[in-house]
């Protein structure tokens, strides 16, 4: 083959005329949640799948994906990390999680500061979400889809609704702030990821759990519950879980496939709320079937968590760094009347 022949070939080959974005990127999305598929299953492995799936038609094949369900690719914890200097492109990860590290990170789980999904969405476009975004690229990832989730209390006894329910039990709150106001209620902290809670509640090291009504049903807690407060009449317990990429693997996409990104992470934050509410009325009747009690939290419950929290977990909050009292300022401007 002659030079000018190998050339003419090359030209005309469909890759060469494919442009520049569109060449293939098979990027890693990791999260704790439980594997299904793009139909069944945990909401949260059915979005990552959802949105990999769309990503790679608008990009034609541009980027791929592979996901890591369960832990699979590493521990919750360790993510954040991972996706501040780039060796994970993208997780899908409780928010409060990195509060070790980057105390901003848990007005992501605020006690009673979000007590609705219309509070908690309306964030996105409101000056405490735009502020929070800017946090987060500072410390190295994009939110690519806001994701909210309520919450409530699976337990070995009678059901928690005041905070004096919880004294004299051991209880994982999901967060700093939360622990603060377990503790104020008399309760012993015990922290641990969500993907560990049934084992320590069978074993006894548990006596309850708050976490999200999607992960009380995926992490079969009711096989270990006699008793469930659920998050339909309202909950003090909103996470923020949303789907991040690092910053360095997102500016290093080209322009077409960022926009292509961040457009198809907002399509799938419909699908989020509904999934979510679906599973707070859902986990109802999962415990039920299996005899455990049901209750729901009403205003004046949901009066006292909130009185408890703003003179200890808002409190503490604001006085860690100027980027949490702005955080917290900005927040209570769009708390709901209870």
């Amino acid at each position: 083959m002659t030079r000018r022949t190998m050339l003419g070939a090359i030209a005309t080959s469909p890759l060469w005329m494919q442009p520049a974005w569109a060449q293939p990127n098979n990027l890693k999305i990791s999260h704790q949640f439980p594997s299904g598929s793009i139909n069944l299953g945990d909401f949260r492995d059915r979005l990552s799948r959802k949105f990999a799936a769309e990503v790679e038609k608008r990009t034609r094949g541009g980027l791929k994906f592979s996901i890591y369900p369960g832990s699979t690719l590493m521990q919750p914890n360790a993510q954040f990390a991972a996706l501040k200097n780039g060796t994970l492109d993208m997780a899908l990860v409780p928010l409060s999680y990195a509060g070790a590290h980057s105390p901003e990170a848990n007005i992501g789980l605020m006690p009673a500061l979000v007590t609705s999904y219309q509070q908690g969405y309306g964030w996105k476009n409101a000056p405490v979400g735009q502020e929070l975004s800017r946090i987060l690229a500072d410390q190295g990832m994009v939110i690519v889809s806001w994701i909210w989730q309520a919450g409530g209390v699976a337990s070995r006894g009678a059901p928690i609704v005041n905070p004096e329910d919880a004294r004299g039990l051991k209880v994982r709150g999901g967060s700093h702030e939360m622990d603060l106001l377990l503790r104020d209620a008399g309760a012993t902290v015990v922290s641990m990821p969500s993907n560990e809670i049934h084992a320590a509640m069978r074993s006894g090291a548990l006596d309850a759990a708050l976490t999200s009504s999607t992960s009380l049903i995926s992490f079969r807690l009711q096989e270990t519950a006699r008793s469930l407060t659920t998050a339909r009449g309202g909950s003090y317990w909103f996470m923020f879980e949303p789907l991040l990429m690092s910053r360095t693997v997102f500016e290093r996409l080209p322009k077409a496939q960022q926009a292509a990104v961040l457009a198809v992470g907002a399509d799938m934050e419909k699908f989020a709320m509904e999934a979510a509410r679906m599973d707070d009325a859902a986990v109802a009747s999962v415990y039920r079937g299996v005899g455990a009690k049901v209750v729901d939290l009403d205003a004046q419950a949901l009066r006292r968590w909130q009185e408890v929290a703003r003179n200890t977990a808002w409190k503490e909050f604001g006085e860690r760094n100027g980027n949490c009292a702005k955080l917290l300022s900005l927040a209570e401007q769009s708390i709901a009347k209870l």
